[in-house]
């Protein structure tokens, strides 16, 4: 009940107004009074018109320009990450979430100084990329298995790093800057077709494209996007 027709109860009750004529004089009064106010209400809602928000020249600069910011940060943004990731997609890796892994792959490049397509590229010719590594060891690389056991991690992140560190201070630094070179100490049985395939792999990043990684028939200097400056 509204505070008028409370007041309006009240004052139409004899007990507090003895007297009938004055009464019903009052009640008719108060129901005059209502009725004004709730037609004024309704005509001020109906008619008057909604005012809209003016933008400030401010504002229309700064959505003006959006696009430009955005389009400023995309071409600022480093794309290795996002090139690991469609690879790793593209060949159905158990490697998720893809983004998360991208940037793995391209923090321990970043870490040990090397290029970021090195270890995709060996992960994918020794495990189809993780596919068949030895059942709960995360191994993908190929690194630490031999006839004496098999070097097993906690987590797959773990085997990439310890790799990347064991890569570049037993191989890199010690002049092995290509497939070919790493594989004559890595995976010194192979006939040829390890540097062969991790060459392909590396090519397939670098155009983005599966056709060039296959055309391709050169020997990958695995320093050329080391670290690249910001």
């Amino acid at each position: 009940m509204t505070s008028w027709a409370i007041l309006t109860d009240m004052a139409c009750s004899k007990s507090l107004i003895p007297n009938l004529a004055a009464a019903i004089s009052w009640c008719l009064g108060s129901l005059l009074v209502i009725f004004g106010s709730s037609l004024w209400l309704w005509q001020w809602v109906m008619v008057t018109p909604l005012t809209p928000t003016l933008l400030t020249s401010a504002d229309s600069q700064k959505i003006a320009a959006a696009p430009a910011v955005l389009s400023a940060q995309a071409e600022s943004h480093d794309g290795r990450a996002a090139i690991v990731a469609k690879f790793l997609e593209r060949y159905k890796s158990p490697l998720l979430p893809y983004d998360h892994f991208g940037q793995v792959f391209v923090e321990i490049a970043d870490r040990y100084d090397f290029d970021f397509r090195l270890l995709p590229a060996i992960a994918m010719q020794e495990s189809n990329l993780c596919k068949t590594a030895p059942e709960n060891t995360y191994n993908c690389l190929g690194f630490g298995i031999h006839k004496r056991g098999t070097l097993a991690f906690p987590n797959f992140e773990a085997n990439f790093e310890r790799a990347g560190k064991e890569l570049k201070a037993n191989y890199i630094d010690r002049g092995l800057t290509t497939p070919e070179l790493i594989m004559r100490k890595y995976t010194p049985s192979s006939n040829g077709s390890w540097a062969d395939s991790v060459n392909q792999w590396m090519a397939e990043m670098r155009y983005d494209d599966r056709a060039a990684g296959r055309a391709n028939t050169s020997d990958a200097n695995v320093m050329e996007f080391a670290n690249p400056s910001p």
